[in-house]
This record gives structure tokens, C-alpha cells and sequence, in this order.
């Protein structure tokens, strides 16, 4: 919450445009902050500095040097929030932290002892997806802050060049306005991407020379193509959902046989090998995942259960990542 006050007053892009080192003082001229809370924005830094998402070093007030001030720098961390910057994760903490998804954690225990498929549906009355659908507004948040953590795609994918090499199609399922799938078509141009969600996501949007946009319900069906894509859309839903859905994906490889695939981008728990932040990170997804929806962090031997439930014979975990991993599985 703090972080998202930061990003909210603006303090970052503050910094970042000074320049230099920022005293406490000409930070908050810069800001539209009450002049008698100076102090408390004092105390908000000095919270995010001991966190690790800002930086303090020592600046002179003259050439003499007769004065020492204490200044704020920027971290990697705090680079990353950055509003302009192409690949800001700003929309991803407004999206984490939106009151509505916020509010599900005070109903845990509730949810616990009643019947409730979830806590945000003790909290709210509904679903989490039936009330994106009724919520226009939080659904452009939700869409947004999860276009920007795709957005770092761009970053990264070269370096897997291998994973989509030989395919002359992909379906990117759940792909929302195309971030990944624009990304993926630009590296690769030769192959024909589709991004496959529901109507009312895809609506609308322009295809392109090798990137088109199809309405559907992975549910029932999904496009055939060389290789399904998945970004973090599995994690959302229980393992006989998650079956389901890979059956249809069975059917949808079967034209390139044997080498059809398809590339998941999900967490694997891995308590024995991660650092311990990463599964710290990871556990807390999954307590997400239970107060929001019906989906939940799988270790490998989970993630592996599902494969062979659904009819696939081998998979590999091609790479691991921060907080994500990439498995390929095959029919």
C-alpha cells in the first residue's frame, strides 16, 4: 500500500526527472503534497528505502561542503514503476491492490467456514470473472495491469528463440488485447498468431499481417494452430478446469502431430531450490489465487498430474525465471 501511495504521488518519476540525488525538501516541492506533512513523506521514504524500492545517499548543500544532506536515489526496483518507462509494472500494483481484490483477504476466515467458492465471492456477492464482466471499469484496470506485466516479454523473448522456432502458427489463449502476441509476431514474423478470448476482450481490435484476434470460449474450443500459448491463465483455474482445457488443446495440436506443443508460462513451486523471496512471492500467488478464484500454484508433480490426465505423454520445464517458469508439453 505504501508502494502504491509512492506511485500515486508521482515520488519515482519525481526522482527520476530531477536528475541527480533528491533531498527531502525538493521532493516534496514537486509534489502536491499539504506543506505540514513534509514529515510523512519523510517517514513513507523511510519505509521504502529499509524495503529497498528507493535508495538514500549524502549530497552538499554548496562547493564548500559545509552542509550534508541526506538525498533519494532510485533502485532497479523502483526503475521498474516508472510511468513512462515502455515496460512500467505501475498498472500491475494498481491492479494487485485495487480495493475490490484487496477487500477478499478480510473475508478469508469467513470464507473458510461457509460455502462460498471463494472469498471474493464472500466479499463481493460474485465471482471475480463475473464481476470483471459487470465492471467495466476494473476490467480495463485488470487488462491493463496485466498488458504491462506482459510488456516484459519484449525483454526476454529473443532469448528463447528455440521455443518458436519451426512453428508457423500459435494461438496465444487468454491473450487479452494482444501484448504478448504483438511482441511474439514482431520477433518472429513469419509465424501467423492469434490471440483467442472472450468476445467482448477481443472486440473490435485490428489484425494485422500475421496477427489476428478471434472471440470464443477456450472451454469448448480452441484454434488449431502449431502451439498454444499460455501466459498465467492456468493458475486461475482448478485442476478439472485446467484438464479440460488442455484436452481441447490436444485436439487443437493434432494436425502438426508429434510436433505440436504446448508452451505454458505459469509458476512452479519449487520450495527445495527457490531463494527463498521467490517462494515466498510464489506462495503468496497462490493464497491469491484461492481468495480471488478457483485456481491455485502448482509444484511440478501438480503441473505433471494434469498433463497426463489430459492425455499428453511428456512435457519438459525448458526454463526458469524469477517467479515463472516455461514448460513445453506434448501430445
Amino acid at each position: 500500500m505504501s508502494l502504491k501511495c509512492a506511485i500515486q504521488l508521482g515520488i519515482p518519476d519525481a526522482i527520476h526527472n530531477h536528475g541527480q540525488p533528491i533531498t527531502l525538501q525538493e521532493l516534496v516541492s514537486k509534489l502536491n503534497i499539504h506543506p505540514k506533512k513534509t514529515s510523512c513523506v519523510h517517514r513513507l521514504m523511510r519505509l521504502l528505502v529499509h524495503s529497498g524500492f528507493f535508495a538514500k545517499t549524502i549530497v552538499h548543500e554548496n562547493q564548500e561542503k559545509e552542509k550534508e544532506e541526506e538525498a533519494y536515489t532510485l533502485t532497479p526496483s523502483s526503475m521498474l514503476i516508472l510511468k513512462d518507462n515502455a515496460t512500467s509494472l505501475s498498472p500491475f500494483v494498481f491492479t494487485m491492490l485495487d480495493p475490490a481484490l484487496v477487500s477478499s483477504w478480510q473475508f478469508l476466515g469467513d470464507w473458510f467456514q461457509g460455502s462460498e467458492l471463494t472469498s471474493f465471492e464472500k466479499a463481493r456477492g460474485k465471482g471475480f470473472w463475473e464481476y470483471c464482466n459487470q465492471s467495466p471499469e476494473y476490467n480495463n484496470i485488470l487488462n491493463e495491469g496485466m498488458a504491462s506485466d506482459s510488456r516484459l516479454m519484449s525483454l526476454v523473448i529473443k532469448d528463447y528463440q528455440p521455443i518458436f522456432e519451426g512453428l508457423g502458427s500459435l494461438v496465444d489463449v487468454g491473450g487479452g488485447t494482444g501484448t504478448v502476441a504483438r511482441i511474439i509476431s514482431k520477433a518472429f514474423p513469419h509465424m501467423k498468431c492469434t490471440v483467442f478470448d472472450l468476445p467482448h476482450v477481443v472486440a473490435n481490435l485490428p489484425d494485422s499481417e500475421n496477427l489476428k484476434f478471434v472471440g470464443g470460449d477456450m472451454f469448448q474450443y480452441i484454434p488449431p494452430a502449431d502451439a498454444i500459448l499460455f501466459k498465467l491463465i492456468l493458475h486461475d483455474w482448478s485442476d478439472e478446469e485446467c484438464v479440460n482445457i488442455l484436452k481441447n488443446c490436444k485436439e487443437a495440436i493434432a494436425k502438426k502431430g508429434k510436433e505440436g506443443k504446448v508452451i505454458i508460462i505459469d509458476v512452479v513451486i519449487n520450495q527445495e531450490n527457490d531463494e527463498h523471496d521467490v517462494t515466498t512471492t510464489k506462495l503468496l500467488f497462490d493464497a491469491l489465487m484461492m481468495a480471488l478464484v478457483t485456481g491455485k500454484e502448482r509444484n511440478q508433480k501438480e503441473w505433471e498430474k494434469l498433463f497426463l490426465e489430459a492425455g499428453f505423454s511428456h512435457y519438459k520445464i525448458v526454463s526458469s525465471f524469477g517467479m515463472r517458469s516455461i514448460i513445453e508439453i506434448y501430445p
